[in-house]
């Protein structure tokens, strides 16, 4: 029987035109003799929201530290291809039972070993129910995975001190392809002992680790340095990174070009006219797996799972005008959504039935904001978009909110938290009662992943509490099947009853815009917008 073995570069679900963005990196001088190999990198981030724990981080402020500190079985290179880390081979000849070995004597930080017990002991409390954590959705396609008890995972077992294996409820094609993310990272032994402290003071086997025990200043920055330990294919070449949580992208643009940041990747909209002459041949405009959208609550009174919270949520995504928006606001550096992915994803279309609604229509939108008042009248009720004010939000929430009310006649506004912590925090304990931003940084370079997470019932970023059984239908259907062409087309036939019942507003999509210091060479930003820093050099 043939063995699927999947290696460098082997998982046939890679986008080609997401391989095509290794060509648009931007980056200093090729040099890198006079590079100073113990210079501390500065980069720009945000306080994470909870402790770093991996299966409990989904969102970039805490993603970018714990990608720096962990290594996984694989990782993502700048094309967003799988690269072997951790892992010595991952094999199947079903895609529905794997055979992972990992690579002998590999630490962590520690000394714990980072053998099978450490990913099969990790995995397994991610998924436990009881423990509540927010990547838990990952696990759901493992054998033993449930969401009503605390059930093991039995699809887990450790074969001997490098293997294990991993046996899914049904073939899953891209599961190789998943092993990258977060999520399936490895913990040590002593993290078990107190989780939450262990999230404080994390200790990984990544390619930097924390400077110290008090190296986490909150709601400030974060210091690493370089993990010796570490021998994959991110093996740093600078001395470290610091990564700075600013209030405002504008503060982190200010240092940036003062001197005092390294690297940035998010130009804020007030600089968006000026950073390219600011910057020169150091500034980054460049595709991104990156998909921006708001998410309305089915909580929400009026915007229920029902006739008339369909008619109000189509009337408010053809009352924004997102072309103006993209063009005034952001200047050339986002593009109007056509469907809930990213054009730089594998199976990407702008040709979805239904995507109509996503097109600027007044009329259209007046008239059925009109029938969904025939069924229950709206009266003088407010709708709000939250977001948080320290992330460069403001002016495109203020737009959005305008557009909205100029076209149907209804107060709108937005709702700003202080910061990022706060607002996903409201959004996570259901305790927010407006609508709120939302959006995808990609977890791993495949369509799925923009809509199990999201959207599937149960899923772990589904904030909205979204659930349509024919929706999760074509998910199974096309995660089960092996030919990523045919997976895809049930993907997009998802896509079209998301189109009908909008559980979340598409936008636009991002690309990536940044820049770098004088002194700093080698700068290359990846498949999903984040910097590599390991290859970041400094003189």
């Amino acid at each position: 029987m043939k063995i699927r073995r999947y290696g460098i570069g082997a998982v046939a679900l890679v986008a080609a035109s997401v391989l095509a963005l290794s060509g648009c990196a931007s980056s200093g001088s090729d040099s890198t003799s006079s590079a100073n190999t113990a210079a501390i990198i500065t980069a720009n981030g945000s306080e994470p929201q909870n402790p770093l724990i991996p299966t409990n981080t989904n969102e970039t402020g805490g993603g970018k530290i714990i990608d720096a500190i962990f290594a996984g079985l694989e990782y993502y290179d700048a094309s967003g291809a799988p690269q072997l880390d951790v892992a010595e081979s991952i094999e199947t000849d079903d895609s529905q039972t794997f055979t992972i070995k990992i690579k002998p004597d590999l630490t962590f930080t520690n000394g714990d070993p980072v053998d099978a017990n450490s990913f099969v002991d990790a995995w397994q409390y991610g998924a436990l129910l009881s423990n509540e954590q927010l990547n838990s959705y990952f696990f759901e396609d493992i054998e033993g995975f449930s969401y009503d008890e605390d059930s093991p995972l039995t699809g887990l077992k450790v074969v001997d001190d490098l293997t294990f294996t991993v046996t899914l409820k049904e073939a899953r094609s891209d599961f190789p392809l998943r092993l990258g993310y977060s999520a399936f990272y490895p913990l040590p032994k002593s993290a078990f002992a107190d989780m939450d402290a262990f999230g404080q003071n994390p200790v990984g086997n990544g390619p930097y680790k924390l400077a110290s025990d008090t190296a986490w200043a909150h709601n400030e920055k974060i210091d690493l340095v370089v993990n010796d330990q570490y021998d994959g294919g991110r093996k740093a070449q600078n001395g470290g990174l610091t990564i700075v949580f600013y209030a405002s992208e504008d503060a982190a643009y200010a240092d940036l070009l003062g001197g005092n940041l390294d690297v940035l990747d998010a130009v804020p909209s007030s600089a968006f006219s000026t950073y390219q002459n600011d910057l020169g041949d150091r500034a980054v405009n460049q595709p991104a797996a990156i998909f921006q959208s708001f998410t309305i609550p089915e909580r929400l009174a009026h915007f229920g799972n029902d006739e008339e919270g369909k008619l109000r949520r189509a009337a408010i995504s053809m009352a924004i005008n997102r072309p103006e928006i993209t063009d005034v606001i952001f200047q050339g550096t986002r593009t109007p959504a056509s469907d809930f992915t990213s054009p730089v994803i594998d199976g990407w279309s702008d040709s979805l039935e239904g995507a109509d609604v996503l097109a600027y229509n007044p009329d259209e939108a007046k008239k059925l904001w009109a029938q969904a008042d025939a069924i229950s009248p709206w009266g003088d009720s407010t709708f709000q978009i939250a977001y948080n004010s320290d992330g460069g939000h403001a002016e495109w929430v203020d737009a959005v909110s305008n557009s909205v009310k100029n076209v149907l006649g209804i107060n709108a506004s937005g709702a700003p938290y202080a910061t990022f912590a706060e607002a996903r925090t409201a959004i996570t304990d259901r305790s927010i009662q407006t609508a709120f931003r939302t959006g995808w940084q990609a977890d791993y370079p495949g369509l799925f992943n923009f809509l199990g997470p999201l959207y599937a019932t149960n899923a772990s970023s589904n904030d909205g509490d979204y659930s349509n059984p024919e929706f999760d239908a074509l998910l199974q259907e096309g995660s089960s099947t092996a030919d990523s062409a045919t997976a895809n087309e049930d993907f997009q036939k998802a896509q079209e009853i998301l189109l009908k019942d909008l559980p979340a507003i598409p936008l636009w999509y991002s690309n990536v815009t940044g820049g770098y210091g004088e002194t700093v060479s080698n700068v290359e930003f990846g498949w999903n917008s984040v910097p590599l820093y390991y290859e970041i050099t400094k003189s």
